[in-house]
């Protein structure tokens, strides 16, 4: 027994002294003179488990060692960390400046390299040229807000006298909502093979790119493969097909001479992805978070009920939400804001540098990602008096949404192309909703705010009719 204990304090010396000597080893191999001052952590896995775990509090506490500008190794790269508003909105606006998308491994072999996230130059403004031809205000008015309303309407017609798990309904809301803009007539009968799918890509592209099997990056490329037959299938059935449609899927593959952005079908299959992906995740988990914000705050609540109140009093009970009916909305949209900054749905950016720069007179090399951390600007209270309050009426003021510290929809040549779609799904999902039903929360679960807001056991309110 002895020997034992002996041959079991030596294994775990030999253990400490090899894993000091990798922190070790790997702090040398990153301390180039003139780079920030912070922590790598393990080779290979650098500090991600930390960062994924302890969240803003593993930023705060950085930037309490080392400033707001410091170096670490998260989501399997070399990256520095800012988080000085200044030089946040520098970086921003200044991508052509030997600055690039830099989004993590993971989610650029889960999306497609030819997402409008990955590429950059010229590349990236046809994309974004593309993608902002599907959903100008004149798309949104004449072509996507009426399959908005349809959908909404429906999706939310058999909630009374129900228990339902918010989470999960803003999710297919989200997912099937978007999936009608694109493929309006088939998008029902892929719905039920795509959804788990792309439940999966969405979880997988914020994951370590470690190819084995049970992990969530696994999970999301297989799931990938099986999106991308989906959807090479779709388009083949598209062309065979003589039927004229008037989706976001016929406006990509127009070949006239009107279409400007002319598109391959590995473009056109990332673009949707990417689509699906960007408006899956702001839409549904701010429209969950509404749903949970108005229950705790009634006053809010009939606020924003009275407003929908007054739309719905000027219509018929079959008659739609209208392009027009949306201006009106202003303390919906204050709602929608509010919520996106207190929730923090984006908590910053990803660039990635294409040569050694200088920044805040510190040498970035080439290569390494700058992660440009926005969230702490949300809770400022020099922006936003009073900043863990939900007040809506705060964005009453105009102003405050032209500022320049307005990061919540990204911002330079990189802001969300989708906001103005995504605040017209969120305002019409919130118009049939309280103007149809009243709530309580049951079984009071947890959320969690980062690294994505969610409530891990699911969000779960009594429905009954108002």
């Amino acid at each position: 027994m002895a020997l034992f204990m002996v041959v079991l304090v030596l294994v775990f010396i030999l253990a400490l002294s090899i894993c000091t000597a990798l922190l070790r080893w790997n702090e040398l191999k990153f301390s180039k003179k003139g780079l920030p001052p912070g922590t790598m952590g393990w080779p290979i896995f650098g500090e991600t488990t930390e960062f994924l775990k302890q969240g803003p509090n593993f930023m705060k506490n950085q930037r309490a060692r080392y400033g707001s500008f410091f170096k670490s190794h998260i989501l399997g790269c070399p990256t520095a960390v800012s988080m000085d508003p200044e030089l946040n909105r520098y970086i921003l606006l200044n991508e052509a400046k030997g600055l690039v998308p830099g989004y993590p491994q993971s989610m650029l072999d889960i999306l497609g390299k030819c997402n409008i996230a990955a590429v950059h130059g010229s590349t990236h403004k046809q994309m974004r040229g593309a993608l902002l031809a599907l959903i100008s205000p004149t798309m949104i008015k004449q072509q996507l807000l009426p399959k908005i309303d349809e959908f909404m309407r429906n999706f939310v017609s058999d909630w009374d006298n129900k228990i339902i798990d918010i989470q999960e309904k803003t999710k297919q809301m989200a997912f099937l909502s978007s999936l009608k803009q694109i493929a309006s007539v088939e998008s029902t009968s892929i719905a039920r093979e795509f959804m788990p799918e792309f439940f999966k890509l969405v979880l997988g592209t914020l994951s370590l790119p470690i190819d084995l099997p049970g992990t969530n990056y696994r999970r999301g490329l297989k799931a990938r493969k099986i999106i991308l037959t989906i959807l090479k299938q779709l388009i083949g059935k598209r062309r065979g097909c003589q039927e004229s449609h008037k989706d976001m899927l016929a406006y990509l593959m127009r070949k006239d001479d009107n279409n400007r952005y002319k598109l391959s079908d590995a473009e056109i299959i990332d673009q949707i992805i990417t689509i699906l992906y960007s408006g899956y995740e702001t839409v549904s988990t701010t429209s969950m978070m509404a749903v949970k914000y108005l229950h705790d705050h009634p006053s809010i609540l009939e606020e924003l009920r009275k407003e929908h109140m007054a739309i719905r009093e000027k219509k018929r009970p079959e008659d739609p939400i209208e392009w027009n009916d949306l201006k009106p909305m202003k303390f919906t949209r204050a709602v929608i804001f509010e919520t996106s900054r207190l929730a923090t749905i984006v908590n910053g950016v990803l660039r990635k540098t294409t040569e050694e720069m200088e920044l805040n007179g510190f040498v970035v090399p080439k290569g390494w990602r700058i992660y440009v951390y926005t969230r702490e600007i949300n809770y400022d209270p020099f922006i936003y008096p009073d900043p863990l309050a939900f007040n809506p009426w705060r964005w009453m003021d105009k102003s405050l949404e032209s500022q320049s510290n307005f990061l919540i929809f990204g911002g330079g040549t990189r802001q969300c192309p989708g906001k103005e779609l995504g605040i017209a799904e969120i305002s019409t999902f919130l118009h049939y909703f309280i103007t149809r039903y009243r709530w309580v929360e049951i079984g009071g679960e947890k959320l969690m705010k980062f690294p994505r807001v969610e409530a891990p056991n699911g969000l779960h309110i009594r429905v009954s009719s108002y």
